[in-house]
């Protein structure tokens, strides 16, 4: 029995392809908040050599994936067919987009959905009313969870071993004085998300941002997706929040349910 679980473990590692995992890292490291690099800031970001990073990037800009302007390398429209892939395959968001158009119609709030990819949340759909947040949202937005109402609304309620292996890595770096910084916090946090089915956040990821939401619990238990509102602390009160927000998204996330 040894022998053949050794024997399986050497061909799942001659099946990873190293060099594919190295240029994800390289393409990862570019976001809202770092849209031009250097060589040497890829470099250290990834955690790759400079000539290995000069490779990768030199790559991805001869594939017209990325551009160069003689200092800064910076990620083409051309990147955006890896995300379009992805959704030209799921129908999930186009399940999910009418139950936003209505939430925000109902409300005349912000909506959206996402879903937990390693330590952030990314946005699969959206339907967006207004601005309100200083970067634009969209589809394939990146967040970090454990400071977003659809992050804690999905880590609450993911089994315990792989939500203390994400305490244990994650860094919680404070976006404003009101983000939660210590994670037995965050965990209290979490643990009253779970015991009252939506997560609120009070401007812990940007000033005068306020959102809740709800986990989308599919029939086996899992929750792999949340709903949100969000909306402007100056025009609505924390304490209204679940009275105004709550029942439309529970609405959704019922029907959803039972369709997913």
């Amino acid at each position: 029995m040894a022998r053949i679980e050794t024997e399986d473990a050497a061909t799942e590692d001659r099946d990873f392809v190293a060099s594919l995992e190295k240029g994800l890292a390289v393409i990862e490291a570019f976001d809202a908040d770092r849209p031009r690099l250097t060589l040497t800031d890829v470099a250290k970001l990834t955690g790759i050599t400079r000539a290995a990073a000069r490779r990768y990037l030199k790559t991805l800009t001869k594939l017209n994936y990325a551009d160069f302007d003689g200092r800064y390398f910076s990620l083409s429209p051309r990147i955006l067919r890896l995300g379009y892939a992805y959704l030209a395959s799921s129908s999930l968001s186009m399940r999910l987009q009418p139950f936003l158009e209505r939430i925000s119609a109902e409300t005349g709030e912000s909506s959206s959905a996402a879903i937990l990819d390693g330590d952030d949340i990314v946005y699969i759909a959206r339907s967006a009313t207004q601005r309100i947040m200083s970067v634009s949202l969209g589809v394939g937005t990146r967040l970090p969870a454990y400071c977003t109402s659809l992050g804690r609304a999905i880590l609450a309620f993911q089994p315990e071993k792989a939500l203390e292996a994400y305490l244990k890595r994650v860094r919680l770096e404070p976006r404003t004085p009101y983000t939660i910084t210590r994670k037995q916090d965050l965990r209290a946090a979490l643990e009253t998300v779970r015991a009252e089915g939506c997560a609120v956040i009070n401007e812990e990821l940007e000033l005068g941002l306020r959102s809740i939401a709800v986990p989308l619990v599919q029939a086996n238990g899992t929750v792999r997706v949340a709903l949100n509102i969000g909306t402007q602390a100056a025009r609505v009160p924390a304490s209204e929040m679940k009275t105004r927000f709550l029942p439309p998204l529970l609405e959704a996330a019922e029907t959803l349910r039972r369709i997913l």
